[in-house]
């Protein structure tokens, strides 16, 4: 999350991917309310996206946009196994 934060404030970035954040806060590998206050704390003009299922309620409170999404076809249904890069 050290990183995470880093890149918060880092002026050379305009947006952020926290892919599969809400995993970490699932699990209680990171705490919520540092996390929120982290997020809430972010330059204003910084464009913040997390990924994963089950988002918490805190993090849905301070969202500006929230979509779920609903899986049609998936590769590995065909066998495709994850990819590097892509899926990990």
């Amino acid at each position: 999350w050290k990183v995470s934060v880093e890149m918060l404030h880092d002026p050379g970035l305009d947006l952020l991917l926290l892919d599969e954040l809400n995993i970490a806060l699932r699990y209680d590998y990171l705490d919520i309310g540092k996390v929120v206050a982290d997020l809430e704390a972010r330059p204003r003009d910084k464009h913040v996206v997390v990924t994963g299922r089950n988002a918490r309620p805190e993090l849905l409170a301070i969202a500006d946009l929230v979509t779920e999404m609903t899986l049609v076809k998936h590769p590995f249904e065909a066998g495709v196994k994850a990819q590097r890069g892509i899926d990990f």
